[in-house]
């Protein structure tokens, strides 16, 4: 008899402040909190902001902070981005993290040129948008702005979650609510959205079953839930759509 997969997920939505230590002093916190197999989704660049008239500090401040985290996640699976320097560019990298390793890096491809971000980064290759695995789990992430592009849904189709870091502006939350529903529903996965508690964003970070089933933060800082693969399963099989 074979078992379904279950894991905890994790919703983070905090305040990124100008202080970097004060960041990743939360989200440490934010980490111990959360059950040891959880699977933790923490805001876009949530350890610094986008900073652009520090990047060379923010991007020093990566380096230190990424190793007090891998010290810390244990056997938890936390999923962040960070300004990043390799050689004389800059890049906002997505981790997944795990028992002190680095799982996944993936460069953000789109960027937000209402942000300014294409003045700033360089964008990685939209192929490497990509799934991969993790303990039998098909994991997919998308990073803000590539929530927009329905090719990337399909790069990450037969993902059993998909995880989204963000800084979405709080003019359009409405557009970050419809489009992390449709996500899940179209890709009939989980998705663990994880937005900022900033003035400027949504504070609306949120669960999403394959079915449809939503619980959002509402500005709470942590929110939790688990992940079922009988879920994405069952979904699958009763609304066939040629996911696999």
């Amino acid at each position: 008899m074979t078992t379904s997969k279950t894991r905890s997920v994790v919703s983070l939505c905090f305040e990124t402040e100008t202080d970097f230590a004060k960041n990743l002093d939360r989200l440490l916190a934010l980490i111990d909190q959360s059950p040891e197999d959880a699977i933790i989704v923490a805001p876009e660049v949530a350890l610094s902001g986008f900073a652009y008239e520090r990047f060379d500090e923010a991007a020093d401040f990566t380096l230190v902070a990424l190793e007090k985290l891998l010290a810390r996640i244990q056997n938890r699976l936390l999923i962040f981005t960070a300004i990043t320097r390799e050689e004389d560019a800059f890049y906002n990298i997505a981790y997944a993290i795990h028992n002190g390793a680095v799982l996944r890096r993936q460069a953000k491809a789109k960027l937000f040129a209402l942000g300014a971000e294409h003045e700033h980064f360089v964008p990685g290759p939209e192929e490497g948008i990509a799934p991969f695995m993790f303990e039998g789990i098909k994991i997919g992430i998308l990073i803000c702005f590539e929530l927009r592009f329905k090719s990337l849904w399909q790069q990450l189709e037969g993902c059993d979650i998909i995880a989204l870091p963000a800084q979405w502006g709080k003019l359009r939350a409405d557009h970050f609510v419809t489009l992390t529903n449709a996500l899940a529903l179209m890709n009939q996965c989980y998705v663990i959205a994880s937005d900022a508690a900033n003035a400027d964003t949504t504070a609306m970070s949120g669960i999403i079953t394959p079915f449809g089933g939503e619980i959002r933060n509402n500005g709470v800082e942590f929110l939790a839930s688990h992940y079922e693969e009988r879920t994405v399963l069952s979904m699958r099989r009763y609304l066939n759509v040629g996911i696999e």
